[in-house]
């Protein structure tokens, strides 16, 4: 999950409030003083995080609470909607107006963004529009090769020029073919600092394509270098937004979204992961709400939908299954290849309402492609029998098993493991539990928790 820590954090401060009978002066400044050290934990900047809580605290010790809301959910709310206006609100989307449009990707050495131009492709490709790549890194060696390899990998076209000399060559040379396209992303070249070489290139390219967004491509780990960056790369050739990249492998993220929200720079599109489908369009609201494990039931359903391709009946039956604790290993098999698209088994837990604030075993939710691979092929070496009702399976039947998938008895009794932990997280998840769950977090009902929020 983006930002596991600090979710954490403000989980557990959520949960000693709710723990409270009554909020008073100095248990509001006890949780205030949580909040904080939570906050600059995650390397968000100090500054923003004193005026944020001091907001909080002020509200809450002199404001009526609202109607309908104790003083411990009028908390969450407060807490909710100043993260979420801290990042933006409502967000800022790309919309695609006229075509061809032209996205121009920008930054320094490393950040990602020749992956990223991938991703992006893909990100467009799936809502139907036709897209192709330009590669003008004439500076790094392979970087055109890197982008030739990437858009094969997921269907799009690119546009390349190994005898280029200079960036804008590249766009020089394939400006008509390229135009006929509704989007076309340039990958530009990077360094270690942005200098006047590279500025006078970045200009060179945006005169020739006319550029309709410049996207800075930030890695998340710069933490608040990246308003120096920021403000920089805006000087040279206006940024119109941002796309934040390793979000998923940094403790570090709020830096570099604060150091956006210091800018003024709208934060696009976030990197959660290496898949060409791991990029998320940046929702403020739909960010904080499942970082604090209220959940995020639209990216939840855009996710499915994608997995089952729109399948009405594949959708029911995916609900109905993900919401019982009684399934089989044939269950699971089909759970895992629609998961396995959807993403990580962990990260889909976190957009269910009441979910993210449980504690559950890393183990039971974190499973590789390889590992995937691995527990079909264990699956294809049973019986009907033995997948339908698991605990037939003997030694003698696990030691035949292993024979007949070139396994080890070890990786046979793992995945057994795995389907009774994600068996009881499923049964946890089911009915009344989750009910009980939203509860714990004061949530009473989901149009009380719509109300919250």
């Amino acid at each position: 999950m983006v930002l596991e820590n600090l979710g954490s954090s403000l989980k557990d401060t959520i949960q000693k409030a709710i723990r409270y009978a009554v909020l008073d002066k100095n248990q509001i400044n006890e949780i205030v003083k949580d909040i904080q050290r939570a906050l600059i934990s995650a390397d968000v900047d100090i500054k923003l995080v004193f005026e944020l809580t001091n907001r909080i605290k002020k509200k809450l010790l002199e404001e009526d609470v609202p109607k309908g809301l104790s003083k411990r959910e009028y908390l969450v709310k407060l807490l909710y909607t100043e993260l979420a206006n801290l990042l933006g609100d409502e967000g800022h989307k790309i919309k695609i107006e006229k075509k061809p449009f032209k996205i121009m990707l920008i930054g320094l050495y490393g950040s990602g963004k020749t992956t990223t131009c991938s991703k992006l492709a893909k990100f467009f490709t799936k809502r139907g529009y036709k897209v192709c790549m330009a590669g003008t890194d004439t500076w790094r060696p392979a970087a055109q090769e890197q982008i030739e390899q990437l858009g094969k990998a997921i269907k799009v076209d690119t546009f390349i020029d190994k005898t280029a000399k200079k960036p804008v060559d590249v766009i020089k040379k394939h400006k008509k073919a390229i135009e006929k396209y509704d989007v076309i992303i340039i990958d530009t070249a990077g360094r270690n600092a942005l200098d006047k070489q590279l500025e006078k290139e970045l200009k060179e390219v945006d005169k020739e394509i006319k550029s309709n967004e410049r996207i800075l491509v930030l890695s998340g780990d710069i933490g608040q270098n990246a308003k120096i960056q920021a403000e920089n790369f805006h000087k040279a050739v206006g940024v119109t937004g941002v796309i934040l990249t390793k979000m998923d492998t940094t403790a570090k993220g709020g830096g570099a979204l604060s150091a956006c929200a210091i800018t003024k720079t709208p934060v696009k599109f976030i990197g959660v992961g290496e898949k060409s489908e791991a990029l998320e369009e940046f929702e403020p609201k739909r960010f904080v709400s499942r970082m604090l494990g209220m959940g995020d039931m639209e990216t939840l359903l855009e996710k499915v939908k994608e997995a089952t391709e729109g399948d009405e009946k594949k959708l029911e039956e995916l609900g109905r299954k993900m919401l019982n604790g009684k399934f089989s290993l044939l269950d699971l098999n089909e759970q895992l290849k629609a998961m396995n698209k959807m993403g990580p088994l962990s990260g889909i837990m976190n957009l269910i309402p009441g979910i993210g604030g449980m504690k559950i075993p890393k183990d039971a939710l974190n499973m590789q492609e390889g590992e995937l691979k691995k527990f079909n092929y264990i699956m294809n070496s049973m019986t009907l029998e033995e997948l339908e009702e698991p605990d037939v399976l003997t030694k003698t039947r696990i030691e035949r098993i292993a024979k007949g998938s070139g396994t080890s008895v070890a990786e046979v009794r793992e995945l057994i493991k795995k389907y009774r932990q994600m068996k009881k997280v499923m049964k946890t998840m089911s009915g009344g539990n989750l009910k009980r769950m939203m509860k714990k977090m004061g949530i009473k009902n989901m149009k009380q928790f719509e109300n919250m929020m």
